[in-house]
């Protein structure tokens, strides 16, 4: 029996409790929350049967074999060395650090840490990425990647984040996009070009070209004046997919008009998308199987290519 104990009690941490207790052989064990009140909600909804004040006692009651994090930005860096400090396997919720600067120190907090230190980039795990990936990896040809963000520092602030947190939202919220170039991509990044460069609370749109060793390249365009949709799209000279609204895929052929669109898995119906298969890759990691998850060190690439793409200088 694998035991996982979670930090937090939000809506990340419910879907968390979902996906985890939906594998066999796992056990939600324990939760932690600053709000008790909270946790005990979900405690009682999920079955969960240790609600714990502090880190240190949710450890003690449940010895848990993971522990998943799913705090806001500004807490990590704190709950993440207490986690790092008990000998469990480790999810962190992204962004993992609110800009670069706190991603490197909490990265350099995990380097001791004995087993795997993960992040959770489930968007990696749609049924519409996985498609896509293994009909693209079936063939040699150069991919072309474009990615379509779209942010606004008032809508951020509406939904009242942090000052802090809102000036570095191209790492708390355009992450999610930013990571599929590299999802997407093959070899390691050789440039970051900008073309229209980030100017702070002046942007209008910002495009970057990103090349890649392999000859991949991609295009990011974020928006942050205006509506846009999240899109990602890779082009090869025989295959365009096309994932808009993320969560979907559908592809067009070379000489083709027309769009072959793919049904949602049943998983990514019955979760919050990403989240069963993410859960049963986190496994496969604790198990021995690194590449299976995102770990803090392929989290801390996408952290410097986003400071690149915006020019930032944490």
């Amino acid at each position: 029996m694998t035991t996982v104990a979670i930090v937090g009690a939000g809506n990340m941490a419910r879907e968390h409790i979902k996906a985890f207790s939906a594998l066999p052989g796992v056990r939600v064990a324990g939760i932690q929350s600053r709000t008790r009140s909270r946790a005990e909600v979900l405690a009682a909804e999920f079955g969960i049967a240790t609600v714990s004040d502090d880190i240190d006692a949710l450890w003690q009651a449940t010895r848990a074999d993971l522990v998943v994090v799913t705090v806001p930005e500004l807490a990590l860096n704190a709950v993440a060395k207490a986690v790092f400090a008990r000998d469990w396997a480790v999810l962190l919720e992204k962004p993992a650090g609110y800009n670069l600067a706190d991603a490197q120190d909490i990265a350099a907090a995990a380097s001791g840490h004995a087993k795997p230190v993960m992040v959770g980039f489930n968007r990696r795990f749609y049924s519409s990425t996985r498609a896509a990936l293994a009909d693209l990896d079936a063939s040699a040809e150069r991919r072309f990647i474009h990615i379509q963000d779209q942010q606004s520092f008032a809508e951020a602030r509406r939904y009242n984040h942090p000052e802090q947190v809102v000036e570095n939202f191209m790492y708390a919220n355009s992450i999610h996009v930013i990571d599929m170039i590299r999802t997407f991509s093959r070899g390691e990044i050789a440039s970051v070009t900008p073309i229209m460069p980030w100017h702070g609370e002046e942007t209008e749109v910002v495009l970057a070209h990103i090349a890649f060793d392999s000859g991949d390249a991609a295009l990011y365009q974020g928006v942050w004046r205006g509506p846009g949709p999240w899109t990602c799209s890779v082009s090869t000279p025989s295959r365009r997919w096309n994932l808009q609204p993320l969560e979907v895929a559908s592809y067009q052929n070379a000489g083709e008009r027309r769009l072959n669109a793919l049904e949602m898995s049943e998983d990514d119906r019955a979760f919050k998308p990403g989240f069963k298969l993410q859960a049963e890759a986190v496994l496969k990691s604790m198990a021995g199987d690194r590449q299976a998850a995102p770990d803090i060190a392929d989290s801390m690439k996408t952290m410097e290519l986003i400071s690149r793409i915006f020019q930032r200088r944490d």
